[in-house]
């Protein structure tokens, strides 16, 4: 497939990843320069370097190669589908299940586990992402929207992208907050040391925001319920973590430990809200917290902890 676009005057001197990127919302930043790294992306005629500054008038050419044929296995995983049609499926990830296969990790993910059932999902993402559109943490737990075709993976792409798309999650933080609510508005981008993790306020770093309330008060954690207004990796966790309130039992910006019975972060995503690629009407859905977090928030109300 051939995309050709010209650059306008209110695009120049944007880098050509990011002014792609921003084209192509069905396509991430990183898939963007993997394809001008295999030198799938001309101007003017030329190949070009991701970080090249765009000029008035440049013709950009970029070549997506067609869709490999998927080699990941099906298997036969328990997963809970919530709703399922031509265009969608939605799913209830448990925590621990990683969302797609990744190097050294080709099995027992949810793509594994939805080519089994599904057998036909969106190609848009490659090999090994096929139907993602968004993702949640291996040790989050929560609803997710999987695409079944191209064009429903494009739609809700683009919803995600103009943050038009409900998410409401539930947390378990350490300490007390000072507020009954409030909202949480920085930039996030990788952190510059340990590439695993991000951080707040460095370099290439993308606003963020994020409005929280709390739930419950106990004497060392705070129930809060978190809402999305953008979708930055790992954003909830490093925003509570950012105002001195860390996700219980998160292993990479808290201390991890903890006695609550937590395996990774105490964290669901719980709502998840959009418009139907196919009818155009609002659809919604909520999944209750998983039985080991409402074990550890009993647990608190007794006073145990």
């Amino acid at each position: 497939m051939r995309k050709v676009f010209i650059v306008e005057s209110g695009d120049s001197d944007k880098r050509i990843d990011v002014f792609l990127s921003s084209m192509l919302t069905e396509m991430s930043r990183s898939q963007i320069q993997k394809l001008i790294s295999e030198g799938l992306v001309e101007v003017n005629n030329n190949p070009t370097k991701a970080n090249y500054k765009l000029k008035e008038r440049d013709e950009i050419v970029l070549s997506i190669p067609e869709p490999k044929e998927l080699d990941v296995e099906p298997e036969n995983l328990d997963i809970e589908i919530l709703y399922e049609d031509a265009y969608i499926v939605v799913v209830n990830k448990p925590q621990g299940m990683v969302i797609h296969p990744a190097p050294g990790n080709y099995s027992g993910t949810l793509v594994n586990a939805l080519l089994y059932h599904c057998k036909d999902l969106s190609g848009i993402n490659g090999v090994l992402r096929p139907g993602i559109v968004h993702r949640i943490d291996k040790d989050t737990s929560g609803v997710l929207v999987v695409a079944k075709n191209d064009l429903a993976h494009m739609n809700l792409a683009a919803q995600i992208k103009e943050h038009s798309v409900n998410r409401i999650y539930k947390a378990l933080v350490y300490g007390n907050l000072k507020e009954p609510a409030g909202i949480i508005k920085t930039t996030i981008g990788r952190h510059p040391v340990d590439r695993k993790k991000m951080a707040v306020g460095v370099k290439n770093a993308r606003v963020a925001e994020t409005h929280f309330k709390v739930l419950e008060t106990f004497k060392n954690y705070t129930y809060v319920e978190a809402k999305l207004k953008t979708g930055r990796t790992h954003q909830i966790r490093v925003h509570m973590s950012y105002i001195n309130h860390p996700v219980v039992g998160d292993p990479k910006y808290s201390r991890g430990k903890n006695n609550l019975g937590f395996n990774g972060q105490a964290l669901h995503a719980e709502v998840l809200g959009f418009i139907h690629p196919g009818t155009n009407q609002y659809m919604e859905f909520k999944v209750p917290l998983p039985e080991y977090f409402e074990r550890a928030l009993a647990a608190l109300r007794k006073g145990l902890e």
